[in-house]
């Protein structure tokens, strides 16, 4: 008499590494009579040199929290893996997570094992140096995505770990003015300490010199700027228009001008927008840090 089969579990998915086994398995589901599930083998994660990643070889590479204390969003950091051996019919790369659950389908899985792009560095090292350019690129897209406020509030701990004292609103403040500029959190912290600290990291003075200038131009430039920032209503349009006419008054195109204002109160050449910037600064914290650049300037002799 021919036993009636039970009901089991519906579908197993698992690495292709079991592929091998799957037939036994499927003789020991026969020979209790239970009606076996459904298998599908997905890819496994390899890396450069073809070796399957594991936590005795590759240590932190493998592990979730040395993406999270990187500064990887959990729903850019998923959308990674889930590309790491499948795709959408068509080759979209950027996903929320509800789109990735509604496009996903077992027919995108790929054959191929998927390879985790690490540098030998990070291979060799216990120190995880480098993440996979694609994980970086997907993060700092997530984080452009993310409503302003919210992304002010996955800041709010990376600038207390860096020793800021960032209130909320000042966290909010300069959120937008950085977005662009970071694709993990933790460069933030970088990104954006000069609107923290009352005096500036030392930097090269020569920085505050305009291209094809020199330090008594600088100075110049500097010494209007304090006159135009006392005097001028503080906000971007109207600190963007009087600059622009400063700068024309001492025969300079703005970029040049701009460039020795941008270094006094930023400390560096590269920054966020600088009239915004200016604006969340403060008209006090401008004024003191053209001074002390006037100060460098006159070093250089």
């Amino acid at each position: 008499m021919r036993r009636r089969r039970r009901p089991c579990i519906s579908h197993v998915i698992r690495g292709q590494d079991h592929l091998t086994n799957t037939f036994k398995h499927l003789l020991i589901f026969e020979g209790l009579g239970v009606q076996p599930p459904q298998f599908a083998h997905l890819p496994l994660l390899v890396a450069p040199d073809g070796a399957k990643l594991s936590k005795r070889k590759h240590g932190p590479v493998v592990s979730v929290t040395t993406y999270r204390d990187a500064g990887f969003l959990p729903q850019a950091f998923i959308n990674f893996l889930c590309l790491l051996g499948w795709s959408p019919k068509n080759d979209r790369e950027f996903m929320t997570l509800d789109e990735l659950v509604e496009l996903f389908s077992l027919e995108g899985v790929n054959r191929a094992n998927a390879v985790v792009n690490l540098t030998e560095t990070a291979l060799s090292s216990s120190e995880f140096a480098s993440f996979d350019a694609k994980a970086v690129w997907l993060n700092a897209e997530h984080i452009r995505a993310l409503p302003v406020d919210e992304l002010a509030r996955q800041l709010e701990p990376v600038f207390a770990r860096a020793g800021f004292s960032a209130t909320p609103e000042k966290v909010a403040a300069v959120t937008p003015l950085i977005r662009e500029r970071i694709k993990l959190l933790r460069e933030a912290a970088s990104a954006a300490d000069f609107f923290f600290v009352t005096e500036l990291a030392p930097y090269d003075a020569t920085e505050l010199i305009p291209q094809k200038g020199d330090a008594a131009l600088a100075a110049r430039v500097l010494a209007k700027a304090e006159q135009v920032l006392a005097s001028t209503s503080f906000d971007p349009d109207s600190l963007d228009r009087a600059l622009r006419a400063a700068a024309s008054e001492l025969g300079l195109k703005a970029g040049q001008a701009f460039q020795s204002i941008r270094v006094a109160v930023c400390g560096r050449k590269n920054a966020p927008p600088l009239f915004a910037t200016m604006v969340v600064l403060g008209r006090e914290v401008c004024l003191a840090r053209i001074r002390q650049a006037e100060e460098r300037l006159q070093s250089l002799g």
